[in-house]
């Protein structure tokens, strides 16, 4: 069977599954190079992260650099040049940002991959039950080769949208872990750029043990 018959046997429901392939491809090429392109923060930048926010030339340090990971610290320094206290909420909030940019089109991959088979499986309810209609106009005396053949034409399109489906959640599963890794990456990134800095807020703003026996003083 080539194409052509495929098509015209599977009705409309292979058409939109067709539609939902060639979706499914263009988000998974689109995220693909865009992961290609997306700079990672040089070795020696990652090892420097900890002295970063103590170094006088720090805007000159990371001006250069580019990626998800170098606009967090440069949002991060800029913070603190700015005299923000919750560089851990900068952090997040802009790592939140990259990680919903890197994450665009996931959900509808997987709308399309979780559906498709729910779409073929449709497909092959419909047929069946044109076959059907077609033996009971017939008033049952249809042959077993006439039948078979109406039946298998009907379960084209369950083939046709798992052979969508599986692709594509294996695609999905795919830049869902690359995402993932780039998260924590990033988080990784803000963790070695607060260390020596949130070892020096907990020695100035560490809490005073209350004094219990003043405070109960008189009960």
């Amino acid at each position: 069977m080539n194409i052509e018959e495929l098509l015209a046997k599977g009705g409309p429901v292979i058409w939109i599954l067709l539609a939902y392939s060639s979706i499914g491809l263009a988000i998974v090429l689109e995220r693909y190079f865009l992961f290609i392109r997306l700079h990672r923060l040089p070795k020696a930048s990652l090892l420097n992260l900890g002295q970063l926010l103590e170094r006088k030339d720090r805007q000159q340090q990371i001006a250069e650099l580019k990626g998800p990971e170098a606009r967090i610290i440069q949002a991060m320094v800029q913070a603190d040049r700015e005299g923000v206290k919750d560089l851990q909420g900068v952090g997040s909030r802009v790592r939140d940002e990259e990680v919903q940019r890197m994450t665009f089109g996931l959900r509808t991959l997987s709308i399309l991959g979780n559906t498709a088979p729910l779409l073929g499986l449709l497909g092959t309810i419909t047929g069946m039950i044109k076959a059907f209609m077609v033996i009971e106009q017939a008033g049952g005396k249809v042959d077993a080769q006439a039948l078979a053949g109406g039946i298998w034409e009907a379960m084209i399109t369950t083939g046709v949208g798992l052979a969508v489906a599986i692709p594509l959640l294996l695609l999905l599963h795919f830049l869902e872990g690359s995402v993932e890794r780039r998260a924590l990456s990033m988080t990784r990134c803000i963790a070695l750029l607060l260390e020596r800095r949130g070892s020096t807020f907990n020695q100035q703003e560490e809490p005073q043990t209350p004094h219990w026996e003043n405070i109960t003083d008189g009960v």
